[in-house]
């Protein structure tokens, strides 16, 4: 057996051996399913060939092979919690993939995998069986597979029955589906087995243990299930999807019993070994393991457009990143380690993945970024956590109000309270939990939170097929088409009168559906010689290739199969082209000024304005902002001629061409160069000529995520309107301060440094009076164990008023505690101050206010010196200063 074979060359000998049988290579998919909001994570192969198998898309091949990037760390399939534990479970993995749309079947599919397995890979036929699907629910035994698998000199004690859970395959409850055949790969009897522990004899390759390892599936797609529980029908063209580990045939081909052992994690776990000091062993490394994984499915995920964040894919991503730099904290790493981990990964499989290395700069600043942030709450966090377990006494429920603040207040992703408290013996009230973030509007405990596509659209796209869109051709505004589908209120009906609202689909259209950013079109349909009009508010794209008008019948009555004329807003679709042509230039702006970390996170291309979002981590500076608009402005007044070429995906790829957020492609593919400076894959509709953008203008920068910043922006005639309303509100505040709109900023400098002085010699009049008129509020001091402790209330309250008043009431009594509170618009304040001697014998202000705060119903916190406070309930105000005695009696050092 060819032991020597890395992963590397292993992921290379499979793709050339299918290459080498007439399949198609192509590249992994992202990460982020395009166009599928029914998944959070690409987590197999066959995803991104889901229209394929379903017959909604067309390609030019019948056979396809990939090594597709796969995490599974979130809603039905999630393993993270067994990760670093098992050896086999992981956030990130590769899944080897052969694929026949209608083409070969079984029996081609069964010598294909048995050759690669024997041959290729040179694995004994004595440490290999296979399984296949024994028949249940009234589904027949796969006996044909059985005699293929004879065919290819199995012997037939090693061909194994197994039921529907382990060997037949769904896309859903409805959809393609069919049974299912394995490849297993025996480890040895020396491995530990959960029935031999309980007294059972093991079950072979049907057991949970890993004395049988799976290494190879074959689905044979052969049935379609039109409802739920109905009977299958025999799909007229059979096809086949194969998934194949990577790590775990690389485990078996290398002779490791745990996928950590193998080269595809071992030059990671050596990064991490060195940088804690602490040699690597199966027994003692799960932390390590756990950032070994963790690193791999950061780099790939921010890669590939996700973000750190509180919601859908971007919480999962921050679960997995700080869970890792959690178990980084328990290696003894006490400095930022994360990013070196992460650019090990980079250098590893930079090589297979090259978008890995294409993104190498911003991946370290979103790994800096992310352990910068939650090592500033980690610490606080787990004392927190640990005076709370200290305080149940006995129970072994944390609760769900503390999970909670941990998780709000200090970033702990739920699963990384549950772990470490779990470690100290105690569970958590997570449905509690899971209450509080309902509560609080909090999505990021589900999924994605995306709608699943409309299934009446899917049933139109299916009857009626694509729809040709016309909007490329000349001026592309005008066409002509049929009437293939009305939908109203979710059902088709044959007709729409006047008056009604419906959703209509052509055959052929000049209307842009929403897609990659740009809104959709509006217009006018018009039928039946101008008797019947209807106005076209919106398109959209409710599944791939369908382009749906969303219409308001005016006049007379449209139906299915009607001939029409169809017309769109032409100064609408000029505007929207100005701006996503614009879009094209300031991504690549952007890159020159700011770097080439720079990807597009985002985007809206309006009629009125622009909006991008892009990756970066600090905001960009007014010196920056006019440089990307100088150059934007530059490559506008070049009035270079637009291009649009059809090209390979590959050929696109290799021409440099940028691949914009969100969107999916084909095998074909629109390049657009808006100016020789900018070549992008795009479906959009854009202008001719990048001199008709017109004047293009930023109107804002800010932030909307971790790592994510936006800009808006106008062109055009909505740039000038956006210049003349800046120039009439600074002409009015010009005339309001009596001087010229050039020297306006200067007068309002001076104004402002005049009312500053006037504030601060109002609030020093403020203090005097106050103090004045409570001259003998320390007569009123009360001593508490040896110290003056004086609380008062003072209306209406004034931060600053409570600050000098302290201050001053401080100096007078010598050593003492004051506290100071007052009503403001129904709300409470609390100020409390301590003279220096009370500070050092250990007394708080910060945790006197908090106490008292807890009376008017609300938080406080500051120095130990002065710290200050305010809630809600200010009826409670009495209460509340009349609880700091017994708090200093309760605090005395005495």
């Amino acid at each position: 057996m060819p032991s020597a074979l890395t992963a590397a060359q292993i992921r290379e000998a499979f793709l050339q051996f299918f290459e080498e049988r007439a399949h198609r290579r192509l590249a992994s998919s992202s990460l982020v399913p395009a166009n599928d909001p029914t998944l959070l994570f690409t987590n197999a192969g066959m995803v991104q060939f889901k229209d394929v198998f379903t017959g909604r898309e067309k390609r030019d091949y019948r056979r396809a092979t990939t090594s597709q990037k796969c995490v599974r760390a979130g809603g039905k399939h999630n393993d993270l919690d067994n990760v670093g534990y098992t050896a086999r479970h992981h956030t990130f993995f590769e899944m080897l993939g052969n694929f026949s749309f209608g083409d070969y079947f079984k029996a081609e599919a069964i010598a294909f995998g048995w050759e690669f397995v024997t041959k290729r890979l040179g694995l004994s036929t004595e440490r290999l069986a296979v399984t296949v699907f024994n028949g249940e629910g009234g589904i027949p035994w796969d006996e044909e597979a059985f005699e293929l698998w004879e065919k290819q000199g199995v012997a037939r004690d090693r061909i194994l029955k197994l039921g529907y859970k382990d060997n037949f395959w769904a896309m859903g409850d409805t959809g393609p589906c069919g049974p299912c055949s394995e490849i297993h790969y025996h480890q040895g009897n020396d491995i530990p087995c959960v029935e031999e522990a309980a007294g059972r004899p093991c079950q072979g390759v049907a057991c949970d243990c890993d004395r049988w390892l799976e290494i190879w599936n074959l689905v044979f797609m052969q049935f379609e299930r039109k409802e739920k529980d109905a009977p299958l029908i025999p799909l007229p063209k059979p096809s086949i999807d194969t998934g194949a580990g990577l790590e775990r045939i690389a485990s078996v081909v290398q002779g490791k019993r745990s996928n950590y052992d193998t080269d595809l994690f071992q030059g990671i776990i050596g990064t991490i070994s060195q940088l804690c000091g602490q040699p690597y062993s199966q027994e003692t490394g799960a932390s390590q393991r756990v950032v070994a994984d963790h690193a791999r499915a950061t780099a790939f995920l921010v890669a590939d457009g996700v973000q750190p964040s509180n919601e859908g894919r971007g919480y999962v991503l921050r679960r997995i990143m700080r869970r890792a730099i959690r178990h980084g904290t328990l290696l003894g790493l006490k400095e930022l380690f994360f990013f070196k981990v992460v650019d090990r990964v980079i250098e590893l499989m930079g090589d297979a993945y090259p978008e890995l290395r294409e993104s190498r700069s911003f991946l370290m600043e979103v790994a800096k970024h992310e352990e910068e942030g939650f090592r500033r709450t980690l610490d606080r966090g787990l004392k927190l956590m640990d005076e709370e377990l200290a305080r149940l006494q006995g129970q072994k429920v944390l609760s769900g109000e503390v999970a909670f603040l941990l998780h709000g207040t200090y970033g702990f992703p739920w699963d990384l309270t549950q772990i470490i408290a779990r470690e100290r013996g105690f569970d958590v009230d997570l449905e509690r939990f899971k209450q509080l973030l309902e509560d609080e509007g909090n999505k990021g405990f589900a999924g994605s939170g995306q709608k699943a596509v409309g299934e009446i659209y899917q049933k139109v796209l299916e009857r009626t097929g694509l729809t040709e869109f016309l909007g490329y051709e000349g001026e592309g505004h005008e066409g002509e088409g049929s009437v293939r589908a009305i939908v109203q209120d979710g059902v088709e009906v044959p007709e729409a009168a006047a008056g009604t609202t419906v959703e209509v689909v052509l055959d052929r259209t000049p209307f842009y559906g929403e897609s990659g950013g740009q809104q959709g079109d509006t217009g006018r349909i018009v039928a039946h010689g101008g008797k019947t009009v209807a106005q076209v508010k919106d398109a959209q794209r409710p599944v791939q290739g369908l382009i749906v008008h969303a219409v308001e019948v005016k006049e007379g009555t449209l139906k299915v199969g009607d001939m029409v004329q169809t017309s769109v807003n032409v100064e609408r679709r000029k505007s929207i082209r100005a701006n996503h042509s614009a879009t094209h230039l300031l991504h690549k702006a952007l890159k020159r000024v700011l770097g080439d970390h720079v990807k597009q996170a985002g985007s809206v291309v309006a009629p009125d304005f622009l909006r991008f979002d892009f990756s970066h981590f600090s905001p960009a500076t007014q010196e920056q902002l006019e440089q990307v608009e100088d150059m934007v402005n530059t490559w506008v007044r070049d009035n270079a001629g637009a291009e649009t070429r059809i090209m390979t995906l590959d050929d696109a790829k290799k021409s440099g061409a940028v691949a914009m957020f969100g969107e999916k492609y084909g095998d074909t593919v629109r390049v657009v160069t808006v100016h020789p400076e900018s070549t992008e894959l795009c479906g959009g509709t854009h202008v001719k000529r990048s001199g008709d953008i017109g004047l293009f203008k930023v109107t804002s920068e800010s932030g909307v995520a971790s790592g994510v910043r936006r800009i808006v922006a106008v062109t055009g005639l909505g740039a000038l309107q956006y210049v003349r309303e800046q120039e009439h509100e600074l002409k009015k505040v010009a005339a309001l301060l009596r001087t010229t709109p050039k020297e306006a900023a200067l007068r309002v400098e001076a104004t402002q440094k005049r009312v500053k002085e006037l504030e601060r010699k109002v609030e020093e009049v403020a203090v005097k009076a106050q103090t004045a008129s409570n001259k003998d509020l320390l007569d009123q001091a009360r001593d508490v164990n040896g110290m003056r402790v004086l609380a008062t209330r003072v209306d209406p309250a004034d931060d600053k008023v409570f600050r000098g008043m302290a201050d001053q009431l401080r100096d007078r009594i010598g050593s003492g505690v004051i506290a100071i509170g007052g009503e403001k618009d129904g709300r409470a304040v609390i100020l409390v101050a301590l003279t220096k001697d009370l500070v050092a014998k250990g007394i708080s202000a910060g945790n006197l206010v908090r106490e008292m705060a807890k009376e008017v119903g609300g938080k406080g916190g500051g120095k130990a010196d002065m710290a200050q406070a305010g809630g809600p309930d200010a009826a409670n105000l009495p209460a509340a200063l009349e609880k700091l005695y017994e708090l200093v009696k309760g605090a005395s050092p005495a």
